[in-house]
């Protein structure tokens, strides 16, 4: 197979295969992200913390009560949630009315605590979570080798993206959502539990960040810090794409995840830098976001 700028082909797909792994963990927790702030105007900067809580659910379940892999893809999300939902009760709840910045203090300090709790516990280094027996092993596809359980999470995380995104733009569901949060009034004049649809929208937030973590599991070490490492990132994967822009987030997740595989490619210097890069250019030029609506 040919060469691109002396770059071999395994290599290229190798680093294309690996930016989109990476951009399937951007798309998803900016997801969980953009929902959060389209829809209740919080930033939740303790995203990062709950993606690594998802993680440790998984782990915990497997080694504490024998729960293998597939349960706990769909039980440590909703134990995230009910989490999440708990911290908007007693706290979120309280800020809907005040300026964004105190939102982000909030679950700012909160991501400290809980990833605190959990580096007292279990340390820093990293605990081992196995690849699920049915997605163990790949495929030979001549030029390259696919690990199916690399190729598992960008299925899954695309069904779960756009799942997501077909609920909020094109149900019923999804229009309460966000006429509730144009107008809660009026919504809530025709019946509508505001309250409610808010703390389930929080939760279902967190829960994406959640199911983050359990994909990652068998991918990276389960650790403390690997929420911290992550986090940035993703913010700025909101921002390029639209604060609060559901679409956005998710094309813009995947697509930086593959630019900075390239980047690994052909200037390996900037691949911890492009993003960031590509940040500063997107809002200098439209500072609402590639997807984003102007103010």
């Amino acid at each position: 197979m040919f060469e691109l700028l002396g770059v071999p082909p395994q290599v290229l797909l190798g680093q294309l295969l690996l930016g989109l792994i990476n951009g399937s963990f951007y798309a998803v927790l900016s997801l969980g992200l953009a929902v959060i702030f389209g829809l209740l105007n919080i930033i939740n900067f303790a995203h990062g913390a709950l993606y690594m809580a998802g993680a440790f659910v998984a782990w915990m379940l497997l080694h504490y009560l024998g729960i293998g892999y597939w349960p706990a893809l769909f039980l440590a999300p909703l134990i995230v949630g009910a989490f999440g939902i708990v911290l908007e009760r007693t706290m979120l709840s309280r800020l809907y009315h005040l300026d964004h910045l105190y939102g982000l203090l909030l679950t700012f300090g909160l991501a400290l605590i809980i990833q605190g709790l959990f580096r007292n516990y279990y340390g820093i280094s990293g605990l081992p979570y196995q690849i699920p027996d049915l997605l163990s092993g790949g495929h030979n596809l001549g030029f390259m080798f696919l690990p199916n359980y690399r190729a598992w999470v960008v299925a899954a995380s695309v069904l779960v993206c756009f799942g997501t995104w077909f609920m909020i733009e094109k149900t019923r569901l999804g229009a309460y959502l966000r006429a509730a949060t144009e107008n809660p009034v009026l919504v809530g004049a025709f019946g509508v539990n505001v309250p409610l649809m808010i703390m389930l929208t929080y939760g279902f937030g967190v829960a994406l960040a959640g199911f983050a973590g359990v994909l990652a599991a068998p991918i990276y070490s389960v650790n403390p810090t690997m929420g911290e490492q992550l986090i940035i990132v993703v913010f700025a994967v909101v921002v390029i794409g639209g604060m609060g822009s559901i679409m956005g987030a998710i094309v813009t997740g995947y697509m930086l995840g593959i630019i900075e595989g390239l980047t690994r490619v052909f200037y390996p210097e900037g691949s911890a830098v492009v993003i960031f890069v590509i940040m500063a250019i997107v809002l200098m030029i439209k500072p609402e976001g590639l997807f984003g609506r102007p103010a």
